[in-house]
C-alpha cells in the first residue's frame, strides 16, 4: 500500500544560460531606466539644478542607491525581479534559499565590476559548469531556470 505522502522526485537544477541572462537585463534595464529618470526627477529640486551622473558624487550616489535598492528588494524578496519572471529565472543562494542582504550587496558591487570590466564579469558565464558570473561567484549565488507553472 503506498503512503499517502508520496515524495516528488527531484527535478534536475537547470542553470540559467548566458542568452536567457542577457535577456533578463535588458528587461531589467529598461524597467531601472524608468526608475532612474523617475529618480532624477526627485533629485532636481535640491541642490544645483544641472545634476550629472559621474559628475556630481551625490546624484551617482543617489542613482546607484535606486538602483540597489530595486535589484535587492526583489531578489530579496520572491527571488526575482521583473525581467526574472518574465524569462522564468530565480536567484537562489547556493543552499538554495533566498539571498541575504548582504549577498545582495556583494552581487550589485560585483555587478558593478563586471560590467565595467568590459562585461567580462557577466561573460564568464560561459566559462563556469553552472553559468555564473563574477557577481555570482562572490555572493555565492546562482540564477536557475524555473518551468512554468
Amino acid at each position: 500500500m503506498q503512503s499517502s505522502q508520496q515524495q516528488k522526485p527531484k527535478q534536475a537544477v537547470m542553470y540559467c544560460s548566458l542568452p536567457r541572462r542577457l535577456m533578463v537585463m535588458i528587461y531589467d534595464g529598461v524597467i531601472m531606466l524608468g526608475l532612474l529618470m523617475l529618480a532624477a526627477a526627485v533629485a532636481l529640486p535640491f541642490g544645483q539644478t544641472e545634476k550629472m551622473a559621474f559628475r556630481d558624487i551625490g546624484f551617482t550616489f543617489w542613482l546607484l542607491l535606486v538602483c540597489f535598492l530595486y535589484l535587492a528588494a526583489c531578489w530579496r524578496h520572491g527571488g526575482m525581479t521583473v525581467g526574472m519572471r518574465a524569462w522564468h529565472v530565480r536567484i537562489v543562494s547556493q543552499e538554495g534559499e533566498n539571498i541575504s542582504w548582504l549577498a545582495c550587496l556583494l552581487r550589485f558591487l560585483t555587478g558593478l565590476l563586471s560590467v565595467a570590466a568590459l562585461g567580462l564579469g557577466v561573460f564568464w558565464a560561459l566559462l563556469d559548469k553552472k553559468s555564473r558570473g563574477w557577481h555570482d561567484l562572490a555572493s555565492r549565488t546562482i540564477l536557475i531556470k524555473y518551468d512554468k507553472a
